[in-house]
């Protein structure tokens, strides 16, 4: 059976939470760009809209 002390990382010092913390910023930093798209695009289509009227 294979257990965590076999892998190639040592999950005692940390490095499980720094993992997740990791994880979360990596998660926030593609939400933030696609909100970023999104209010971009939204802006756009406005515009557009009202160049059209």
């Amino acid at each position: 059976m294979m257990t965590l002390q076999t892998l190639f990382v040592n999950w005692s010092n940390g490095a499980f939470i720094m993992t997740i913390i990791f994880g979360l910023v990596i998660l926030g930093l593609i939400a933030a760009v696609l909100i970023f798209i999104n209010n971009a695009s939204k802006k756009d289509r406005k515009r557009r809209d009202d160049n059209q009227d």
